[in-house]
């Protein structure tokens, strides 16, 4: 989440928690009386304006001052910390939401520890977001923390998504393992209309290695069986396998079982590890040089191939990855969090290519050799 210095008008109290960021002339065309709006104003002509709004009787509308906000932008503000986040931005990439901070497992690479506080108002929140956006994104994903903790309000929020934005497609990323019951299965599956996709990680072909990379005892056996409740009502899976020692030392066996078990997800992505969090605290597993696995991804994506499962390469530059496997390689890392090195300056396929996390120099790059592709070389 950006977080940006802001200062605010007397009205932008904390109980008015979501607000759509607007530019003056465009607020005509834009107001709605159940929705907040703050108007950026850099000077006192532009605050009196704002403030002749106010007279006017359009108690929704407030001034802010911050650099950096954008008209479209959807923000929380916190005017005691002189704090605007930045909840939703319009012209991102990639567009997400967090529902919870709180998870089931405690994997050992998760860039988002969970914490676990009772959190129940991010969900008013997401669905006040949902209200505040302008445009229907094409994709909008959900993730957590766990999802699937929040019982009926996950699907609380699927809901409004479809009525407020029917034509985006949702993706949830989720462990999937509260779905192993049948009952909460029903109650978040049956009749649901929104587009949606579950992203689900699988790190190991046997309980014990699964088991070990999520810290939780069981979860594989659930989340095999979350999966197949998704199949039983016909929803679009992506599993998720982020590549970290304890996974790629039995790569190629998950593959094939994936293929031999599974062959009913739509696809698998192979993620990089994203250096932060629980990472930083287990960098003997989670630290690796993709380019010394370099035959075992091969081996896997055999594997996939194979049995006809599509597969994708995430948060991974190219050349991070053999010449063969560059062309399932996605632009993935989200807008904010996004940079290259000053060596990317100079490669041909830089916009094409997924760069790295802003934050890999306090933990490590997917690979230690950073090498300029050209054309030729890259396809």
């Amino acid at each position: 989440m950006r977080r940006l210095k802001a200062a605010f008008g007397p009205n932008a109290t904390n109980d008015r928690h979501v607000w759509r960021i607007v530019d003056a002339d465009l607020l005509a065309s834009q107001w709605q009386p159940d929705l907040q709006f703050l108007i950026p104003a850099l000077t006192p002509s532009q605050r009196d304006l704002v403030a002749h709004y106010r007279a006017s009787g359009l108690s929704n509308v407030e001034w802010v001052d911050a650099i950096g906000l954008q008209s479209g932008d959807i923000v929380s503000a916190t005017p005691e910390r002189c704090e605007a986040s930045i909840l939703y931005r319009e012209s991102d990439l990639h567009h997400g939401l967090q529902m919870t901070n709180r998870c089931n497992s405690y994997c050992l690479m998760c860039s988002q520890p969970p914490t676990p506080q009772e959190d129940s108002w991010m969900v008013r929140e997401v669905i006040d977001v949902i209200r505040h956006m302008e445009n229907s994104p094409a994709v909008l994903g959900l993730s957590g923390g766990e999802p699937l903790l929040l019982g009926p309000h996950l699907r609380t929020v699927l809901d409004s998504l479809t009525k407020k934005h029917p034509s985006t497609r949702v993706e949830i990323l989720t462990n999937g393992r509260l779905l192993a019951n049948s009952d909460q299965s029903k109650l978040l599956l049956d009749g649901l209309n929104t587009p949606t996709t579950w992203l689900v990680p699988l790190y190991g072909h046997a309980d014990f290695l699964h088991d070990f990379v999520v810290q939780a005892q069981g979860a594989f056996e659930q989340t095999i069986a979350g999966l197949l409740n998704l199949q039983q009502y016909h929803q679009p899976i992506q599993l998720r396998i982020v590549l970290i020692r304890p996974v790629l030392e039995v790569l190629p066996e998950l593959c094939m079982f994936i293929g031999r078990n599974l062959p009913f997800v739509k696809e698998v992505a192979l993620m990089a590890c994203e250096p932060i969090g629980f990472a930083l605290a287990n960098r003997e597993h989670c630290e690796v040089d993709l380019l010394e696995w370099e035959n075992v991804i091969q081996q896997a994506a055999l594997q996939l191939t194979r049995h006809s499962i599509p597969f994708l390469f995430m948060n991974t530059p190219l050349c991070a990855l053999s010449k063969p496997l560059r062309r399932h390689a996605h632009r993935s890392i989200s807008d904010w969090k996004n940079v290259y090195t000053p060596t990317c300056d100079t490669c041909d396929m830089k916009p094409d290519c997924s760069g790295f996390f802003s934050w890999h120099e306090r933990g490590w790059k997917p690979s230690k050799v950073i090498k300029v592709l050209n054309e030729e070389y890259a396809t």
